[in-house]
């Protein structure tokens, strides 16, 4: 089946992207870049490099513009969806939505609409198994943001592995966040993937912080062989 991966280039719609990719045929990535940083559909943090993740990938992509503004972005993201479908003759979505029914709900609905499968792989992942998974399998992810108490300005650019996931676990038992920052409590980047053809290395990159809010904006990067 050919299918396209709602893709943002943090962990969840990336490891979604590998999941697919173990059965059936990924015929593009689509991106929707949102101008909305608060948009409550899409990612935002660092989202022009899903052009250098599709790269690595060796995987088309289709970004799309929206103004991220509640609800009238669904209507955009449905023009992405229905592009791909014309333009690739996907049959499916996948998403890398863990818990999020505002977000699973509005993209099974465009695809009832436009005739597509809908598929959400991680859809209530144990979710410590799964950030086991993340690690195990060889993904290299950074965190992109962070966006809630106790995080301070030391979070953006870890790298998520055994010791960072083990302090997620002590903040996730003390302040009740989710494991896999579903929640909104960070987002992440991912720099590698087992089905990367290349890896991203990042050259230059800032960090803007205040009071629990802070975001890694990667500035310069490029891609190196594996």
């Amino acid at each position: 089946m050919k299918l396209g991966v709602l893709f943002s280039g943090g962990k969840d719609s990336v490891y979604a992207c590998h999941m697919a990719l173990l059965k059936e045929e990924v015929s593009c990535l689509i991106t929707l870049r949102s101008s909305n940083k608060e948009s409550y559909m899409f990612h935002t943090p660092n989202i022009d490099l899903t052009m250098m993740q599709a790269e690595a990938a060796e995987i088309p992509l289709l970004r799309y513009e929206t103004a991220g503004e509640k609800e009238k972005e669904l209507t955009d993201l449905k023009a992405a969806v229905s592009l791909a479908k014309d333009n690739f003759g996907i049959e499916g979505i996948v998403t890398g939505a863990v818990m999020s029914v505002y977000q699973a709900s509005r993209v099974q609905k465009i695809c009832d609409e436009l005739e597509l499968f809908c598929f959400n792989p991680l859809w209530y992942v144990n979710q410590e198994k799964y950030m086991n998974s993340v690690i195990e399998d060889g993904f290299e992810v950074i965190i992109a943001g962070v966006y809630s108490c106790p995080f301070d300005e030391k979070w953006p650019g870890r790298v998520i592995d055994r010791k960072t996931l083990a302090e997620l676990k002590k903040i996730r038992d003390k302040y009740h966040i989710t494991l896999t920052g579903e929640g909104g409590e960070y987002e992440s980047f991912v720099c590698d993937a087992p089905f990367f053809k290349r890896k991203i290395v990042i050259d230059e990159s800032s960090c803007s912080y205040r009071n629990y809010n802070g975001t890694l904006s990667i500035t310069s990067a490029h891609l190196e062989d594996k």
